[in-house]
């Protein structure tokens, strides 16, 4: 069987959970990808950050798309920055960029994970193994086939997605080491729902947004679910 990994962003780690219910942590995207490769190559990766990056007016089809599809989770869906924004020297000028390209601002949130959606953008143009975007929330939402209604940060979302999870058989162990010490509870379910979508992808039925993907710098821009 292909070994699938999910990633997702854990405050200044990458947390990734493999097909095989290990679970790693690093500072780097290269770096967390290294060490599942350890334990078997892995041939395709799920990520929760944008992968084909908008230059021209407007946002892009998949974010548009998977807000409509994830219903009251919408806001979680943040709408990907113009790549001269991602490249801007400052807050202030990616804002002004933004602005000037979609008619509307850019949040604090979205330009702090810009170093993250540069490295992922640099990886996904030289790795030699398929990695393909994914959002958690549109993740569960497929998984469920309903729209969650509890946020993640709550005890009644955790507790959710959790049952999910282990449903779809992800049920992760109590102790995950080193990555459970640094990562957020929140952040190991959505990089298990990655690597769920990543297996997905693999076996040729994930659900695409939009479909077919939009042409984006080279890059097919969509979300898989």
């Amino acid at each position: 069987m292909v070994r699938v990994l999910g990633v997702d962003v854990a405050k200044k780690y990458w947390v990734a959970v493999a097909s095989d219910l290990h679970v790693y942590a690093d500072l780097t995207f290269t770096g967390v990808l290294a060490q599942a490769d350890v334990d078997g190559r892995v041939e395709v990766v799920g990520v929760d950050m944008p992968i084909g990056l908008p230059a021209g007016i407007g946002y892009r089809r998949a974010d548009v798309q998977a807000r409509q599809a994830v219903g009251p989770r919408w806001p979680s869906v943040f709408m990907t920055p113009p790549s001269a924004a991602l490249t801007a020297d400052t807050y202030a000028a990616a804002l002004e960029t933004t602005r000037r390209v979609t008619g509307r601002g850019l949040s604090r949130q979205a330009w702090a994970l810009r170093p993250r959606i540069l490295e992922v953008d640099d990886v996904v143009r030289s790795a030699g193994r398929r990695i393909v975007e994914v959002h958690p929330e549109l993740s569960f939402a497929t998984l469920a086939g309903r729209h969650l209604s509890a946020p993640k940060s709550t005890w009644a979302g955790l507790e959710d997605r959790r049952a999910l999870l282990a449903g779809a058989g992800f049920a992760l162990p109590a102790d995950l080491g080193r990555p459970g010490q640094v990562s957020g509870p929140d952040d190991v379910l959505d990089a298990a729902v990655a690597c769920w979508t990543a297996r997905r992808v693999a076996d040729g039925i994930a659900r695409v947004y939009p479909d077919p993907p939009e042409r984006l710098d080279g890059i097919d821009a969509c979300i898989r679910a």
